[in-house]
């Protein structure tokens, strides 16, 4: 994931995180935006409109730093484990701080012979892409084994970086801890879209 980093509260997290060699979460916003927003109420006694999350994320560790201006980063980075978050409090400049149990990583279940299609389905788009995707296409497809086409994990998150589907619904299915579970309901969606058969074709 590449971020462009501009509000004073994240310039402030990327250049800690830098100095402590630390990774940053990343969680799905339920309300508000990733740019505080001015509330259209202020009777309420809130200067910005309140910021709330899913309990589930992602740490993210940085790669690469550009700084291609002064109040301007440029960062690359990688996601690591889950985790959840058990306390979260707000600090006066608008950063989120929490404290948060590290997930266990997906158990190593192989894809079962029932979702053997869906499996295909998938490496069946992204030869497509390396046929005749863009660039940014091509390029966000990424490295793989026999092991990962073999894990139902991997396969099913695959999947849903690609789905044309809610973001609060890749959120649900990405946070089941069981990997097959989450495969099945992903042939599931194909299925309702009417996406496992232009994947074939």
């Amino acid at each position: 994931m590449s971020l462009r980093v501009f509000e004073v509260r994240y310039l402030d997290m990327i250049n800690r995180c830098e100095r402590a060699g630390a990774p940053f979460g990343v969680v799905l916003l339920t309300q508000g935006g990733e740019v505080l927003q001015r509330t259209q109420n202020p009777e309420a006694g809130e200067q910005f409109v309140v910021e709330e999350f899913e309990s589930v994320g992602t740490l993210a560790s940085i790669e690469h730093i550009e700084r291609p201006q002064p109040g301007l980063l440029l960062v690359h980075c990688q996601g690591q484990s889950g985790f959840r978050i058990e306390r979260k409090q707000k600090l006066q400049h608008g950063l989120w701080v929490a404290d948060v149990q590290l997930r266990p990583s997906d158990a190593g279940i192989e894809v079962p012979e029932h979702l053997l299609a869906t499996r295909d389905a998938l490496r069946t788009v992204f030869l497509r892409i390396e046929a005749e995707g863009g660039e940014a296409e091509k390029a966000a497809i990424p490295p793989s084994t026999d092991a990962d086409w073999n894990s139902s994990s991997w396969v099913s998150n695959r999947w849903l970086e690609l789905l044309p589907v809610p973001a609060n619904l890749k959120q649900k299915l990405m946070a089941l801890d069981n990997p097959m579970v989450r495969l099945e309901l992903v042939a599931d969606l194909l299925e309702k879209l009417g996406l496992n058969k232009a994947s074939g074709q």
